[in-house]
């Protein structure tokens, strides 16, 4: 199957930016094609790592506010996720995960295994998000972690028992997807 962008625009451009395409693409049954016209939302790709502090047998998760959760009407602003950011332009996705685990929880990483890639909301948003695994020990906690001062961040370290994610799980606690999904690898592909 085939498609072929007609046009496209970049309808907004600030923090974020929108493009608006007009696109012709085959169908499945293959005897015509249609035209369309699709927004995307273009945040950037992003990594997303989960952490497993063996020696304390937990689960490193962040609390941090997220303005867009406050739109829900049962959301306080504030979410349980695993460390996660930006990838820059051009960087190795296992070099950003390390660097955005010591600027939000002040950890060491060495060594990751790849959860996989999957597109957060392929509906509306071209972000991808290269997801991994790695264990840590309390003593890789060398650097002071929080966020950055020039980002604005202000993130707390949250130690979830590895006993408890089931249950954290099945309560609804943790309303990101990024997490859900890595939490959910975890208990899918490690003894615990």
């Amino acid at each position: 199957m085939e498609y072929k962008i007609i046009k496209e625009d970049l309808v907004y451009d600030d923090y974020f930016q929108i493009k608006k395409a007009t696109i012709l693409h085959d169908t499945f049954t293959g005897d015509q094609q249609i035209e369309v016209i699709r927004q995307s939302f273009e945040r950037g790709n992003a990594i997303a790592i989960v952490l497993v502090e063996k020696d304390t047998d937990t689960v490193l998760l962040i609390n941090q506010f997220r303005y867009p959760t406050t739109t829900d009407s049962d959301g306080d602003g504030w979410l349980l996720e695993i460390v996660a950011g930006a990838l820059e332009a051009n960087e190795n996705p296992i070099e950003c995960a390390k660097r955005e685990v010591k600027e939000e929880i002040g950890y060491r990483v060495s060594a990751m295994e790849s959860i996989g890639e999957y597109f957060v909301s392929p509906g509306g948003a071209s972000e991808k998000v290269h997801a991994f695994y790695a264990e840590v020990n309390s003593a890789d906690k060398i650097y002071e972690g929080g966020g950055l001062d020039d980002e604005q961040e202000d993130i707390q370290l949250v130690k979830l028992p590895i006993s408890d994610i089931r249950n954290t799980l099945k309560s609804n606690a943790i309303k990101d997807a990024k997490t859900i999904i890595a939490l959910q690898w975890m208990l899918l592909n490690k003894d615990f």
